[in-house]
Formats: C-alpha cells, sequence, structure tokens
C-alpha cells in the first residue's frame, strides 16, 4: 500500500506508475452475485455446465464486474491522505481486451495520467487502471478513471 500524504505529491508523477495492488479472486459467488444485481445473468456467466462447453470452456465474469473491482484494487494499492474528501468523477476510455475466466485472480496497476489543478484548491486526476489476470498475457481491463480531490 503506498500512501500519499497529499494530493500535491502525485503532481511530479503524470506518466508514472504510482502502484499496485494485491491480488483478488473473482470466483463464481461474485459472478453470479453481480449478475443477480444488475440482472445480467447470460449463461456465459452463470450457468457453469453450459460455460464448460462454450467458447471459453469456464464461466467468465462479467466485464462490468471487472471494472467494478476497481475500488476494492485501489484500496489495496494506494491511499491520498489530507483534504477534505475525493469523488469517482467517472470514466473517460474502457476497454475488456480478454475476459477473466471463474477462479482467475486479478490485479491492477495504477499510472497517473494527468494532474488538473481545480478551483476551491482540488484536482482532478485521470489515473489508468490496467486491471491483469495472473498467468494472462492480455490486460482483462484497461479504464481511464477520473478522480476529484478535495
Amino acid at each position: 500500500m503506498r500512501v500519499f500524504q497529499s494530493f500535491t505529491e502525485l503532481e511530479p508523477l503524470v506518466g508514472q506508475e504510482i502502484a499496485v495492488s494485491d491480488w483478488l479472486t473473482v470466483d463464481q459467488d461474485k459472478i453470479n452475485k453481480f449478475g443477480e444485481v444488475t440482472g445480467d445473468m447470460q449463461w456465459i456467466h452463470v450457468d457453469v455446465e453450459r460455460a464448460k462447453a462454450g467458447p471459453f470452456k469456464a464461466p467468465i465474469a462479467h466485464g462490468f464486474l471487472t471494472l467494478s473491482l476497481l475500488p476494492i484494487l485501489t484500496a489495496s494499492a494506494y491511499r491520498i491522505d489530507g483534504g477534505k474528501m475525493g469523488v469517482n468523477y467517472g470514466l473517460d476510455k474502457v476497454r475488456f481486451p480478454s475476459p477473466v475466466p471463474v477462479d482467475s485472480k486479478v490485479r491492477a496497476r495504477f499510472t497517473l495520467k494527468e494532474y488538473k489543478p481545480l478551483p476551491d484548491n482540488g484536482v482532478q486526476l485521470t489515473v489508468v487502471a490496467t486491471v491483469e489476470r495472473e498467468g494472462g498475457d492480455k490486460p482483462v481491463c484497461v479504464a481511464e478513471s477520473l478522480v476529484r480531490r478535495y
């Protein structure tokens, strides 16, 4: 876990990897619960027997499930102290270049793409999160996350 005492410590790190998360297992229970909550019960995710005969030979995680793991992956990678609050401002480009088969371990690498001062002593950070699968040769998710800190 990398700890920054304030968001201003990040300004000179633009273009650099700032942290790497712990590994997290994506098991069938997580996949099923995500499907239930979102209503996405497509067989390739939740029907274990049918998925074994499908193109990936096992159930795969929903792309949006992988994306929704960014908060927990971030929490194990870095923390920014100081300031009053941080808010999720949104996402720019998001891609899912490779699937996440059930029981895969994933982690995220975080690279600071942009540091943009805001009025009222705030800052907007663009952080590229590259989620990788243990043993995989391509990322499973690449997302530009916009975070505002005040």
